[in-house]
């Protein structure tokens, strides 16, 4: 989509690049921008833009915040590194499992 502004055209693909490079937007402006030219989202492979900047510091202490919720999250959901449960939970997971089974079996032989 091509957009005169004063004597000068403005294409979708150089709206885009310019929000790719500008800091200073906020989410809104940026949006109505992305709207009114009609640039797309950013492409979906791209990395994130680090909280940080350049501030490494700053970039360090965030890492270790998100390493300790990151631990506290899979103590909470019992998962390993690997992403599996551990075999404990997954014992108990089926014994409850055969648990339930059991109960139902005996309430259908008692109905016969």
């Amino acid at each position: 989509m091509e957009r005169k502004v004063g004597s000068s055209t403005v294409t979708a693909k150089e709206v885009k690049a310019a929000l790719e490079k500008a800091r200073t937007l906020t989410s809104e402006e940026e949006k109505v921008l992305r709207m009114r030219h009609g640039a797309g989202a950013p492409s979906k492979d791209a990395p994130l833009p680090r909280a940080a900047g350049n501030n490494e510091e700053l970039g360090d202490e965030l890492l270790l915040i998100e390493m300790q919720l990151m631990k506290a999250m899979r103590a909470r959901t019992g998962q390993t590194k690997s992403g599996s449960k551990p075999k404990a939970a997954a014992a108990r997971a089926e014994s409850s499992g055969s648990q339930t089974k059991d109960k139902i079996v005996r309430a259908l032989r008692k109905k016969k």
